[in-house]
């Protein structure tokens, strides 16, 4: 088995004809873009790109296999290939959908062209505009679900705890409730959760998490990830890995620490005051309407609706490693990085693999001590919610 770090929720902001697909995503997120930006850069071996239901998105992947630097893999995904290396690509596709009383997203992964051309077609029927990213479907989540299985796909709802558009943090308080969690190949934790909060929930139990960027910009790539433990990266080694069969699995999770996240804390809009108790009719900040202005974070909804003892996890959960990264870390600017990259060639080297005496080799000791605090969690936070990041304390 090899190291495999993945992550499988990138966006793609623009198609190679400058169109629109996810509006709110950098304009140079192309597809192969993340693909160059992943390999050369991130040093990611398997990433997950969503919004490939694109028409134009499309005809970019058959562009690439024509001139010969994509290819479609025997058991599923393309690889990539430059001088450099390669990378998997596995073809995704995000989707909305109303479940129990709110609107939740869903990620769907598919293993080839021919089977990605047939949720297409059902996909396009079901949507209002098939070029853009995470367009409304108007099916049932069961539906979603029987389609994409009858197609040797996958789904795994996305975000699921925050409060906007996670099925848990904005649906349900029981994902069982609408759908058999059993056909759900993993779920994924979002970056104001972790292992330790989604364990609380006794449903979630023999579910497999992961941990992505849902990048929506270049940088974003590899904020979080998981390290898979596969015979070589392709779809359908995934999809064993995501089941845990056949000596495949997730070996550990890489990711935010929640605090960090968005929407880890309770946060008013209106005064940007973190609030205890979110149920109140009225900020007791600044007196605005609760209901209006307060955002309920992640933290305050596991204690709404979890089921188990905090801290308590199944034998099978890999390790959840709190990892800062490198954007992340202060004093750590573009001219540094650069610094970094050339003498270790990618993030996920140096976050890894290289030892805290040669990254102080390469830029001063204090930057070097931070980067290695970084990497291990040791660090302090200025707690996010309501939209905004938490920060990192040294």
């Amino acid at each position: 088995m090899k190291e495999c770090f993945a992550d499988l929720h990138i966006h793609i902001g623009r198609t190679m004809y400058n169109r629109a697909v996810k509006i709110t995503a950098s304009r140079n997120l192309t597809f192969t873009a993340i693909m160059e930006e992943a390999l050369s850069r991130k040093g990611m071996h398997i990433v997950g790109i969503i919004d490939c239901h694109s028409p134009e998105v499309q005809e970019e992947i058959d562009l690439r296999i024509k001139q010969g630097i994509l290819s479609e893999l025997e058991d599923g995904g393309y690889r990539y290939s430059t001088e450099q290396g390669d990378i998997t690509i596995i073809a995704g596709v995000e989707v909305e959908l109303h479940v129990g009383h709110g609107l939740a997203h869903f990620l769907v992964y598919l293993p080839d062209r021919v089977s990605f051309a047939s949720f297409r077609e059902w996909y396009a029927s079901k949507v209002t505009n098939v070029h853009l990213s995470t367009q409304r479907m108007y099916v049932e989540l069961t539906d979603l679900v029987e389609k994409t299985l009858s197609l040797g796909g996958i789904v795994i709802p996305a975000h699921a705890f925050t409060p906007y558009k996670g099925v848990y943090g904005a649906c349900v308080d029981s994902l069982a409730q609408v759908v058999d969690v059993a056909k759900l190949a993993a779920l994924e934790l979002g970056l104001s959760s972790d292992s330790t909060l989604a364990d609380g929930i006794d449903e979630l139990w023999q579910t497999t998490y992961v941990s992505n960027s849902d990048a929506h910009s270049i940088a974003k790539i590899g904020r979080e990830y998981q390290d898979l433990r596969v015979a070589h990266p392709s779809f359908f080694e995934l999809k064993l890995a995501l089941a845990r069969q056949e000596g495949r699995g997730v070996q550990a999770n890489y990711g935010l620490h929640p605090q960090l996240g968005k929407y880890y804390r309770s946060r008013c809009a209106s005064c940007d005051e973190i609030i205890e108790q979110p149920d109140v009719p009225r900020c007791p900040y600044c007196g605005k309407e609760g209901k209006k202005v307060i955002t309920h974070g992640v933290y305050d909804r596991f204690k709404e609706i979890s089921t188990h003892p905090v801290g308590e996890h199944p034998e099978f959960r890999p390790p959840y490693k709190y990892q800062v990264p490198l954007e992340f870390v202060p004093g750590l600017g573009p001219g540094r990085m650069n610094k970094l990259l050339q003498r270790f060639g990618t993030e996920m080297n140096i976050l890894h693999h290289v030892p805290a005496e040669e990254l102080a080799e390469a830029v001063e000791a204090e930057l070097a001590g931070n980067i290695e605090r970084s990497r291990t969690g040791n660090v302090a936070f200025v707690e996010g919610g309501g939209g905004i990041y938490g920060k990192v304390s040294l």
